[in-house]
């Protein structure tokens, strides 16, 4: 059976960074670790091939070659699945979709033309699918019993040899699945669950040699939904993963996502800067505790979440947020309010994106219950207007949203505060043979340094703090620079922020005659900036 893998395109996003992968001649942040998995889990006597179509499109040699095409898909690629569903269904080919968004929302893949739907974890689930492609059937739907999860430590090794890795800036490594918390607007816990399974630390290594031995030596991502879920047994993982960091000269920068109560554990902190994890992403979502209670996110009610940063930044990990706004019951300016907290806090990178409903998450089936289910299925991208029925004017959410992303992104706001938290950042742990940097990467460094230090009106500040980093801080300084060349991405990003959100308002007020002709248009003076 030659089996065709295909993972479809991601419309631009906060995570694409275009114009920064173009600095060092990559392509894609992160590859389709779905995908790999499915290929290790499938009969290996297969034959298998991987097309990434954020890297490439699919050959006509390719299309030929295929007895059945093979794709898995979150809901923000949908556009892209559906229309390679349509092309494989063209060049006569069996089509089998699993995923996320599959998983999420069935019906909309079958409707696209796909013949079999692989759901849930494929762990117990593609067996069912190899089961039915023996006897020769031509379709079906694979589901797993309701509750039933899989054992992760089953989990094979990824076939990471599919992938193109020059493509790539990071490989994805995942530990765990599930979270436990019960945020409602999360669709982790729907998908996963609540008790986070996790893998041996063997498996781990194991996959750290695999990337080891085919040549890997930049970042890997641990992709896990809430990486510390399980304490104790993260605690194991780390324990041998620095052990094994050190063997081998500190070869992966590695980042993560975890919840906010990482900041309480000193001894987690401590195995993670040791196991030469340099970032991390945190779900804060909003500073406004009254928010934060009615989303049922308690976790990050407990402390000061101001303080919560401080103790990681100082620990030595760099953290990027996440922040969302439209909540139930939240109150005028709450676009403010986050701005001034990624201010006082210095978090250079955040994610920030209107709230939406999720497919079959708890805020889904209630704002259904309530009937205040506008369209669609969800997303969470940062360019999509809110697809329900929020407590106060949306279109007073979708300006303070716009204005808000464009001050946290501007120029010099983003340069002061990454300045601001690279001067206290923790000195790295892992140490690695000095070495020229390579051409690439050079040739990435002169570019930012032209483009901010010379070029734009950031000059006197990029300077400045350059200075400041290395006469302060110079441990850190590879890392700070990294982080400054962000800035590309987001002059742009922000942009499309703005027209895309503008858009779409602007068609949403004209099918809204109540609402006044002053508020028909986003702020003018977002508009011009």
């Amino acid at each position: 059976m030659r089996a065709l893998l295909v993972y479809p395109q991601f419309p631009k996003t906060f995570w694409s960074f275009e114009k920064i992968l173009e600095l060092v001649d990559r392509k894609v942040v992160l590859p389709p670790l779905g995908l790999v998995t499915v290929a290790a889990i499938l009969p290996q006597e297969w034959e298998f091939k991987l097309v990434d179509r954020n890297v490439r499109a699919v050959t006509e040699a390719e299309w030929e070659w295929a007895d059945i095409v093979v794709m898995s898909a979150m809901i923000v690629q949908k556009q892209d699945l559906a229309a390679q569903i349509t092309l494989a269904k063209q060049h006569g080919k069996l089509v089998a979709v699993g995923g996320p968004y599959p998983t999420s929302v069935p019906q909309e893949s079958l409707v696209a033309g796909a013949d079999f739907l692989i759901l849930d974890e494929g762990e117990i689930t593609l067996p069912l699918f190899v089961e039915a492609i023996a006897k020769g059937e031509t379709s079906g739907t694979f589901r797993a019993a309701e509750g039933d999860k899989p054992d992760v430590t089953t989990t094979p090794i990824p076939r990471y040899d599919l992938l193109e890795f020059d493509a790539y800036d990071m490989m994805s490594v995942q530990f765990s699945r599930g979270c436990p918390f019960q945020c409602e607007f999360c669709d982790i816990i729907v998908l996963y669950g609540r008790k986070p399974r996790t893998k041996e630390p063997a498996q781990i290594i194991a996959e750290l040699d695999r990337l080891y031995e085919l040549g890997w030596r930049r970042g890997v991502f641990m992709v896990d939904d809430n990486f510390i879920g399980n304490k104790r047994n993260v605690k194991l993982l780390l324990k041998e993963l620095k052990v094994w960091q050190k063997e081998h000269g500190y070869p992966f920068m590695m980042d993560t996502e975890a919840s906010i109560d990482l900041a309480q554990d000193a001894e987690l902190l401590q195995l993670m800067v040791e196991s030469n994890f340099a970032s991390v992403f945190i779900g804060i979502e909003t500073p406004d505790e009254a928010s934060l209670a009615m989303t049922k996110k308690f976790q990050n009610t407990r402390g000061s979440l101001s303080d919560a940063i401080d103790t990681i930044i100082r620990a030595g990990l760099r953290p990027m947020a996440g922040f969302i706004i439209g909540f139930d019951g939240e109150q005028t300016g709450a676009g403010d309010r986050i701005v001034r907290f990624v201010e006082d806090a210095a978090i250079p990178t955040t994610t920030f994106a209107m709230l939406q409903a999720l497919p079959n998450t708890a805020l889904w089936h209630r704002l259904e219950k309530e009937g205040r289910m506008l369209k669609g299925d969800g997303n969470i991208n940062q360019t999509t207007l809110m697809n329900f029925r929020p407590t106060r004017p949306l279109e007073d959410i979708a300006r303070e949203y716009v204005d808000a992303f464009w001050r946290i992104y501007d120029p010099k706001a983003f340069l002061d505060r990454n300045y601001r938290c690279f001067l206290k950042l923790g000195a790295p742990f892992g140490k690695t043979e000095a070495k020229f940097p390579e051409l690439i990467v050079l040739r990435a460094f002169l570019t930012v340094i032209w483009r901010q230090g010379i070029v734009r009106e950031t000059r006197w500040m990029f300077w400045h703090h350059l200075f400041g980093i290395l006469l302060n801080n110079p441990a850190v300084f590879v890392h700070y620079m990294s982080v400054c060349a962000h800035n590309e991405h987001f002059l742009e990003y922000r942009e499309i922020v703005r027209d895309e959100i503008e858009a779409q308002l602007a068609e949403y007020l004209a099918t809204q005659p109540e609402v006044s002709s002053k508020s028909a248009s986003m702020d003018a003076e977002v508009s011009v900036r």
